[in-house]
């Protein structure tokens, strides 16, 4: 009857008995679990809702603005550590939740944490794999959000307001952004003032192209044209001097005296160099001199030369 206390096998206490020890056999219990992570990587934290708060209102945030989210993803554990190492700029670093803790992953939270402003959040794999679309991601993903890229008119008005004659490097049709990259770090060494890319068709600051940089491009800006054509015609309605690199130009560089002044040098791509109405639009078409014999060298070598040419008249 309900209340009888003196029912078989009736629990009447809530103290557990004596338990059943393991003999040993479960020493990987006992072994140490390795450094405290941080707060955000804490399950129930309140850091760890805070960031994955912010995460969730900045993606859509970027899906109201585009549809979908214009950020990039940089996967795999090697990649992630060294977008890192070079300073890309990241806003979260996804971790698998009950990853192998290796040094990879211990120096890509540790860098992110150092960086600050990188939001470090634990995730499920199957959460991982739909991010990154079934890449061999190793429970590592760095998120990159869009680059913010300047109007071709700020880089020449940057170096006037500095007192300088602008030295600039437009690409037309480069698509490698290895190359972009490339270019930025020579125009950050020699002292120019920044890159045009094109809009479409073009090479745009991925994080290959911030890795390729080695950190430069965080104060050497990029600016991207609508119309690359029109853009070289604002520049010489400004009294800038539009020079085009060609292999079959009218002028060696050794030649140019065009580099003393505002200039704006524009570098085609490797086989087909520039396009038809760039070229036309450009004020002389000049040549690299090249005794070794090569046919044409790519992209990021070109735009170097040349700006160590101009460096070394305007010291």
């Amino acid at each position: 009857m309900a209340g009888n206390s003196q029912r078989p096998n009736r629990r009447t206490s809530n103290k557990k008995g004596a338990q059943v020890g393991s003999g040993g056999k479960r020493r990987r219990g006992l072994e140490g679990k390795g450094p405290t992570p941080p707060a955000e990587m804490r399950k129930g934290h309140a850091k760890q809702r805070a960031a994955q708060a912010k995460a969730r209102r900045s993606q859509g945030r970027a899906r109201k603005a585009g549809g979908k989210s214009a950020s990039e993803l940089v996967v795999g554990r090697n990649s992630v550590v060294e977008a890192l190492r070079e300073r890309v700029p990241a806003s979260t670093l996804y971790v698998q939740q009950f990853i192998e803790n290796d040094d990879r992953v211990r120096e890509a939270v540790r860098l992110a944490g150092e960086a600050g402003g990188i939001n470090l959040m634990e995730a499920p794999r199957p959460e991982l794999d739909r991010m990154t679309k079934g890449l061999h991601h190793q429970g590592l993903v760095l998120q990159v959000p869009e680059y913010e890229y300047a109007h071709p008119d700020d880089l020449a008005a940057a170096a006037y307001d500095e007192g300088e004659d602008p030295l600039i490097v437009a690409l037309d049709g480069i698509t490698d952004p290895r190359n972009l990259g490339a270019v930025v770090r020579s125009v950050s060494a020699f002292g120019g003032h920044g890159v045009v890319v094109p809009e479409r068709r073009a090479a745009g600051m991925t994080a290959g192209a911030w890795k390729t940089s080695a950190g430069t491009a965080a104060h050497t800006p990029v600016a991207r044209a609508a119309n690359l054509t029109r853009a070289l015609e604002s520049y010489q309605k400004a009294g800038m001097m539009v020079v085009g690199l060609a292999a079959d130009g009218d002028v060696g560089l050794p030649d140019l005296d065009a580099l003393d002044g505002p200039v704006v040098v524009v570098v085609g791509s490797e086989g087909k160099g520039l396009s038809r109405l760039v070229g036309e639009t450009c004020d002389v078409r000049v040549r690299i001199p090249m005794p070794g014999g090569a046919e044409s060298l790519n992209a990021g070598v070109a735009a170097g030369v040349v700006l160590y040419e101009a460096a070394r008249r305007r010291s």
